[in-house]
């Protein structure tokens, strides 16, 4: 079964997300940003959610992680959750 490693940021609307993003494509750090933006946990570890399998995330998540380029920043994502930015880091 495919694994990834991704990170994200979560915010309660796609303004923020829209914002967060522009900042990171204009050189702010992710994992800094993460850190002081999102509502997830994870936020902690700089969005990290660690390796996961295809299946454990909603299937929002899916199909960016295991579908779109790596080390880039996809986003707005829609979930039921909220707006993320994703990274991934690594697929296999």
């Amino acid at each position: 079964m495919p694994t990834a490693s991704a990170r994200h940021i979560l915010v309660a609307d796609e303004d923020t997300c829209l914002k967060l993003k522009e900042e990171i494509e204009n050189g702010a750090d992710f994992a800094d940003l993460a850190r002081r933006h999102s509502q997830c946990p994870s936020g902690a570890q700089g969005g990290s959610l660690g390796t996961f399998s295809q299946g454990q995330m909603v299937p929002e998540f899916d199909r960016v992680v295991f579908s779109e380029a790596l080390n880039t920043v996809h986003g707005p994502v829609k979930t039921q959750f909220g707006y993320h930015l994703l990274e991934i880091t690594a697929r296999d």
